[in-house]
């Protein structure tokens, strides 16, 4: 793959999706400790801190807009402060995260809006469920939740941001717990799960992964979170069909959607299945 791609992300520098293969190329190079496996992505991730993000004034009014970009693009610069001992990467990453959290995060509620087309302003044209509610996306949600995982993975015990992350972790955690559903199973709208009746995988998967780790590294309390990881592992594995295919994953997409079915499957569903996966079998062996 790297080889294919001479170890460089897509074309768009600055988008958040297009570098994410670059936390790939980052562990690869830690392995082999070949030069060309990382320069790229720290050329690219320069221009990426160089450059004014190329922005069109609607939603993406800074450089990660969405809230799938937490999960893409902040590990390339933590990996990136990790492997090079360069801390000025952990505090680029904390300048667009922070970003991030001041736009989308809502503290009342403790999740993040999708992006800005999601966030009550009042003018009218805001987007509510049926209940009256405020749309939170359950797979935006899991992206983050994972994301500070794996962000978590790599910052230094001591470095001074460090307690920023664990703290929205669990803070998001907690609410997160909340909205678990009887079969285990998060809805894709969050707070209106009665307009949504179906368990959606991706979401669920990223949850279950996030909150295992989270007992498995003493940052959440087992007695309390161990019931819904059980749970959301067992609605997981009814999802698979007899082929080992995860069905019910909603498709690419910015909001609660009701089209996906047993056949429905993607990529990133399956691969939150594997993330959960990987934090449930340390929690059977503790």
């Amino acid at each position: 793959m790297g080889n294919t791609n001479r170890w460089e992300p897509f074309e768009r520098f600055y988008h958040a999706d297009d570098i994410a293969i670059c936390q790939t190329y980052i562990d690869l190079y830690r392995k082999e400790k070949r030069e060309e496996m990382i320069r790229p992505t720290i050329d690219t991730v320069r221009l990426f801190i160089e450059r004014p993000y190329p922005s069109r004034g609607n939603t993406d009014k800074i450089k990660w807009w969405w809230s799938d970009a937490l999960f893409m693009a902040p590990l390339v610069l933590v990996k990136l402060g990790a492997t090079l001992n360069d801390p000025s990467y952990f505090a680029a990453n904390d300048k667009y995260f922070k970003e991030c959290y001041d736009l989308l995060y809502n503290k009342e509620e403790k999740l993040f809006a999708r992006d800005l087309n999601y966030v009550v302003k009042n003018d009218g044209r805001d987007r509510y469920e049926a209940n009256g509610k405020r749309v939170f996306w359950s797979r935006g949600n899991g992206w983050v939740m994972s994301g500070l995982v794996r962000i978590l993975k790599e910052l230094p015990v001591d470095y001074p941001e460090r307690p920023f992350y664990e703290g929205l972790f669990k803070e998001m955690a907690e609410r997160i717990l909340g909205l678990q559903q009887e079969d285990g199973l998060w809805r894709v709208s969050l707070l209106d799960p009665e307009s949504y009746p179906g368990g959606e995988v991706s979401g669920t998967g990223f949850f279950c992964y996030a909150l295992a780790w989270g007992i498995n590294n003493q940052l959440l309390n087992k007695k309390v979170y161990l019931p819904a990881v059980r749970k959301a592992w067992i609605g997981l594995t009814r999802c698979v069909n007899e082929e080992g295919k995860v069905g019910w994953v909603q498709p690419v997409g910015a909001d609660p959607q009701k089209n996906f079915s047993p056949d429905s499957w993607e990529v990133y569903g399956t691969g939150a299945f594997l993330l959960a996966g990987s934090e449930v079998i340390k929690l059977a062996k503790r």
